[in-house]
């Protein structure tokens, strides 16, 4: 029997209003597992009468789809924004620490302050609000489901054009991350400016 996949609800944010928390942000991040380019995160809030019916993780929805539901997350949000970090901030203060900068710069980046964050999974450090990870966050929150998709819809534009700048890759295709193909194509070519020189799999090529 296949189990049903979960629908993201509004049951922390609305806990945290019960606490007295009015304006709540979800945060998440896309490309940490990548061998190449930016982390992107985004943070969304979402008023609790919005309506969106295909909010799931970013991952459980085919391109179309996501498409498709990030204009109406645009649309229907209080307030969404984009933080990235570069794939040379990552080399330098590594995967994890490069996600949360690329969260707390979504957070600086958003028309309207947060009273608290919903984050995927970790805390977010050095932000002067309260946040509350969730594991699977991306399943169980919609604000954080949202951002999932805000921040993967933009970072996979990204890699589509690092595609045209960087031929031969195949970038368009897996957004850097480890496939086969990719693996093929950095046997032939080498590195290029957007890997990260930090990962094992570059950094034995190089």
């Amino acid at each position: 029997m296949v189990a049903a996949i979960p629908i993201p609800t509004f049951h922390y944010e609305r806990d945290l209003i019960s606490k007295g928390f009015e304006i709540i942000a979800g945060v998440d991040e896309a490309g940490c597992g990548a061998w190449a380019g930016p982390v992107f995160a985004a943070a969304v809030i979402l008023p609790l009468h919005s309506r969106i019916r295909l909010i799931r993780d970013s991952k459980r929805l085919s391109p179309a789809q996501r498409m498709r539901v990030i204009e109406q997350i645009k649309k229907k949000a209080i307030a969404w924004s984009v933080g990235v970090a570069s794939q040379e901030e990552i080399d330098h203060i590594n995967i994890r620490q490069a996600s949360f900068l690329a969260t707390r710069r979504a957070l600086e980046n958003l028309g309207v302050a947060p009273q608290a964050v919903l984050s995927d999974g970790f805390t977010i450090p050095e932000i002067s609000v309260p946040c509350t990870s969730v594991i699977g966050g991306d399943r169980r929150v919609k604000s954080i489901a949202a951002a999932s998709i805000i921040a993967k819809v933009h970072r996979d534009i990204l890699m589509e054009k690092m595609d045209e700048i960087h031929p031969g890759y195949g970038f368009a295709d897996h957004k850097g991350y480890g496939t086969k193909k990719h693996q093929e194509a950095l046997r032939k070519l080498g590195p290029c400016s957007i890997h990260r020189k930090s990962y094992e799999p570059i950094r034995i090529l190089l």
